[in-house]
């Protein structure tokens, strides 16, 4: 079976090249034409010899996404992207130009087995883990793609992040190194629709990045009737694993809540979330639902938004309302992928 040779770490390429007879330091030469470079096939390593190359060719294979649509928000520049991986499978990432630099949002999984109701990215299901390579290469093809550097990256796309936990660890530990892109952990975001154990783990790891929950629901109740994750671990034991990251890391927390119209949006739906995240360090991101034709929730009027914020803030709590991102475009996860599939199918 080929070596994932992307997915490599500088240790595990040494032992690789080692291993072929030959020497270590080719791995740093291979590494920066990798990560820094960002080169699709070992042609393009000009500096290592053909008989090496004609080696790797055999035993490794070397990860490049082919993008396959973009689609570009006349609003504000937000572009969705849609990759094909080399097994067919699709995935989506998405750029966002913010003014302290481009953003990128990434997907950890093809498809999704979380079933949350109000996401398109879970409505075939799960199909595999992505690799640390092809978490790695959708920043990548972007950066070659606009010809600028990415300085943030959100692993908020299709998939549940935690869900793929060695991948997400290793991909996070390659995309900080100092021999690759070296974005600063700081700005590295993690979402997870709240798997307790992996969060637990994840607080051990003594990384920096940003963890993000999808709490969606004041109450454990509601919290059930949107997320099928709930019933496995109830509210208070993932506010608990939440408060925990936030004691072994020194990060705050933030609590992503999807505002959808009559259901979670209510000044006691407000209260309810006050006096949930009490006495704790974060932030609340307030979301108006992204409608999706397959599901009937609809977004809360503006005002009802800005008073659920206001209602908020009176607690002394942390919010935003989250900035609309290529709203003219497919801008919800998994929407341009169904779209794709389904186009496909339904010629």
């Amino acid at each position: 079976m080929a070596v994932d040779i992307k997915s490599l770490n500088r240790e595990e390429l040494e032992k690789l090249l080692v291993s072929l007879g030959e020497k270590p330091f080719r791995a740093k030469q291979i590494y920066s034409w990798l990560h820094v470079r960002q080169v699709t096939s070992f042609e393009e390593m000009t500096d290592i010899s053909t008989k090496l190359r004609e080696i790797l060719k055999e035993t490794c294979e070397l990860t490049a996404l082919t993008k396959i649509e973009v689609q570009c928000s006349k609003l504000d520049g937000t572009r969705k992207y849609l990759f094909g991986l080399a097994d067919g499978n699709m995935i989506e990432s998405v750029l966002m130009r913010y003014k302290h630099g481009n953003s990128v949002c990434i997907s950890s999984q093809a498809g999704c087995r979380m079933g949350c109701r109000f996401c398109a990215s879970t409505l075939d299901g799960l199909v595999r883990n992505l690799t640390p390579g092809e978490l790695l290469d959708q920043i990548y093809r972007i950066q070659q793609d606009i010809g600028e550097r990415v300085s943030h990256v959100v692993v908020m796309g299709t998939g549940e992040p935690l869900d793929n936990y060695d991948n997400l660890l290793k991909f996070i530990h390659l995309l900080s190194s100092e021999g690759g892109l070296h974005i600063s952990q700081r700005n590295i975001t993690v979402s997870t629709c709240g798997i307790v154990p992996n969060m637990l783990r994840l607080a051990e790891e003594k990384l920096q990045i940003t963890l993000a929950l999808s709490l969606h629901a004041p109450s454990q109740e509601k919290r059930q009737e949107l997320m099928p994750v709930a019933r496995k671990y109830d509210i208070q034991q993932v506010i608990e694993a939440c408060k925990h990251y936030f004691e072994r890391t020194g990060r705050r927390i933030t609590y992503e809540y999807s505002l959808v119209g009559g259901f979670n949006d209510s000044q006691e739906d407000a209260d309810l979330l006050a006096r949930l995240l009490k006495g704790q360090n974060c932030h609340i991101n307030l979301i108006p639902v992204n409608p999706i034709k397959e599901r009937e929730f609809v977004q809360p009027e503006s005002g009802v938004v800005l008073e659920f914020k206001n209602k908020l803030e009176k607690y002394g709590r942390n919010v935003t309302i989250r900035r609309e991102m290529g709203r003219d475009i497919d801008g919800a996860c998994g929407q341009l992928r169904k779209r794709y599939r389904k186009g496909r199918r339904e010629p």
